[in-house]
């Protein structure tokens, strides 16, 4: 009975981490690298990021994330993205690290394209001190292998798209290692395409008010994850400089965003309020994104030579 109280209570533990494999963050409307491989290096600047959540903050071992990672083009057609992410919830701790490859093209002087593949390779291990815990068993292999690390990869292809600069569409196919992976020996028939996140914003601008306004919308079916929708709104001023925004979520949470934007430097922060009952027993999730961008440097061309 211990260990079989044990175990559940360590696939509750990786349940929660595999819960938040995709869509971690909730400022992919700012920076859709976050949810899209193939969006590294599409806005042709070379962008770092430094991005930190604390879920169900004041909840005792709520899940916390921190990611640092980079995304810019390589030469005129290709992008690249790198990252590193650690995520800790309970007695579980996880390390992720992606490797996003893109491929940009020009359909027109207003239509953009972009496909683009992410490797990661992430490990998930138990704290030893769960050891010490009541219902541990010395000699379980399961818990045993997780206090020791259990490592997997996976991969994810996306889709991204932009119209008249203003309109952008995104598809990422998450999980196609894992889903590949589950269907080995068992009845399951489901595609590895069949988890997926799509996303589509459309920006509005008002020039004789400086002023912006872009509502966006997020479908997101991964594994193991109840499917979500969620709705945003964002509004910038003066050229960008000052944003907020809205969000709401189908699982039951609304967002609030505030951030600016001061050349090459971006900071937002986003506050959520969940309207379960669970809310009464943590103070909200706190979300904080800081980016530096910088246009590369193009090559010019000598007088009289053409690349």
């Amino acid at each position: 009975m211990k260990k079989i109280l044990l175990l559940i209570s360590l696939l509750a533990i990786v349940r929660l981490a595999t819960a938040q494999d995709e869509a971690i963050f909730s400022h992919y409307n700012i920076m859709p690298v976050l949810i899209n491989p193939s969006a590294a290096g599409f806005g042709d600047v070379h962008q770092f990021q430094l991005n930190a959540r604390a879920q169900w903050s004041g909840f005792v071992d709520a899940p916390t994330t921190y990611s640092a990672q980079y995304n810019g083009p390589l030469g005129n057609n290709f992008g690249l993205g790198l990252g590193i992410l650690t995520e800790s919830a309970a007695q579980m701790n996880r390390l992720r690290a992606h490797l996003n490859y893109a491929f940009r093209f020009d359909v027109s002087e207003m239509v953009k394209l972009s496909a683009g593949f992410s490797t990661e390779y992430q490990q998930v291990r138990l704290d030893n001190g769960i050891a010490a815990g009541t219902f541990f068993q010395e000699g379980d292999q399961v818990i045993e292998d997780f206090m020791d690390g259990r490592g997997v990869f996976d991969a994810s292809l996306g889709f991204f798209s932009s119209f008249n600069e203003n309109t952008k569409v995104g598809l990422t196919f998450t999980n196609l290692v894992r889903s590949r992976i589950s269907n080995i020996g068992t009845a399951n028939n489901e595609s590895i395409l069949s988890y997926y996140i799509f996303y589509a914003s459309h920006k509005l601008n008002v020039e004789e008010l400086n002023f912006s306004l872009e509502p966006s919308f997020l479908v997101r079916n991964v594994r193991d994850v109840p499917s979500q929708v969620d709705i945003n709104i964002k509004a910038s001023f003066l050229n960008e400089s000052l944003t907020t925004g809205l969000s709401y979520r189908s699982l039951g949470a609304l967002g609030i965003l505030l951030g600016t934007k001061l050349s090459t430097f971006e900071f937002y922060y986003s506050y959520d309020v969940f309207f379960q009952n669970f809310q009464k027993y943590n103070d909200g999730s706190h979300e904080v994104t800081v980016a530096l961008s910088f246009n590369r440097t193009r090559q010019q061309a000598p007088a009289g030579k053409r690349y």
